[in-house]
C-alpha cells in the first residue's frame, strides 16, 4: 500500500494561516454590518464601486467578473440583488452583442455616495487603524502580503504582462481600485466631503 508524504507546516506557519482563516470569515460580516443602513453586502458595494470608477459607470459583465475575482453566476445574482434595488440595470453591449454591460443608475449614485462613507470609514477603523499600529509601513506589507497570495491564487495576475503598474517596484493586479485620473493627487488617504 503506497502512503502519501504528508508534511505539517511549522506552527508559526499554521499560526498565519489559522489567523488568515479567521480574518477571512470576520472581516466580510464585520464590513456587511457596517453597509447595512443603506441595504447593500460588502461584494455589491464593490460591484458598485467597479462601476463608479468606470468611464460612464458602465462595465461588461465579464470585466467586473474580472475586477471583483467572482464568477460569472455569483455576479448574476449580484447583479440581479441591485437590479431589483434600483441601483443598477442590464444594457446589451455595443461593441459585442453577446456581451452584457452593468450601469449604475442615478439611484445607484447617490446609494454609493452614502455607502462609501460607511464602508470606508469601517475600512479605516477595522483594517487600516490596526495595520497603521505595525512598525514600519504597515499598508504596504499588507499589500504586499495580499499580493502574494493572490499571485499563487491566480498565476496569471503574475508575469504576464496583465499588470497595470509601469513601476515593478508596486506591481498592480485586476483588483486595484482605479489610479486617481490627477498625478498630482497623493498616494496616502485623502478626506473628501460626502453629500448626507
Amino acid at each position: 500500500m503506497h502512503r502519501d508524504v504528508v508534511v505539517i507546516p511549522a506552527r508559526s506557519e499554521r499560526v498565519a494561516v489559522s489567523r488568515l482563516h479567521a480574518l477571512l470569515e470576520l472581516l466580510p460580516t464585520a464590513l456587511d454590518q457596517r453597509l447595512r443602513p443603506v441595504g447593500m453586502t460588502t461584494f455589491e458595494f464593490i460591484v458598485v464601486e467597479k462601476l463608479s470608477e468606470a468611464e460612464g459607470n458602465r462595465l461588461r459583465m465579464s470585466e467586473i467578473a474580472t475586477k471583483t475575482n467572482a464568477t460569472l453566476p455569483r455576479l448574476s445574482r449580484v447583479a440581479n440583488s441591485l437590479e431589483k434595488q434600483g441601483l443598477v440595470r442590464r444594457s446589451r453591449c455595443a461593441e459585442d452583442a453577446r456581451a452584457t454591460n452593468l450601469e449604475l443608475t442615478a439611484r445607484g449614485v447617490a446609494t454609493f455616495s452614502l455607502a462609501r462613507s460607511l464602508y470606508y470609514g469601517a475600512v479605516r477603523e477595522l483594517v487600516l487603524d490596526g495595520v497603521n499600529a505595525l512598525p514600519g509601513d504597515g499598508i504596504g506589507l499588507l499589500a504586499d502580503l495580499a499580493y502574494a497570495i493572490l499571485t499563487t491564487l491566480d498565476p496569471a495576475s503574475n508575469g504576464d504582462g496583465s499588470r497595470r503598474s509601469s513601476d515593478p517596484a508596486t506591481p498592480e493586479c485586476e483588483a486595484d481600485p482605479v489610479t486617481p485620473a490627477c498625478d498630482a493627487d497623493p498616494a496616502q488617504s485623502r478626506s473628501v466631503e460626502l453629500p448626507v
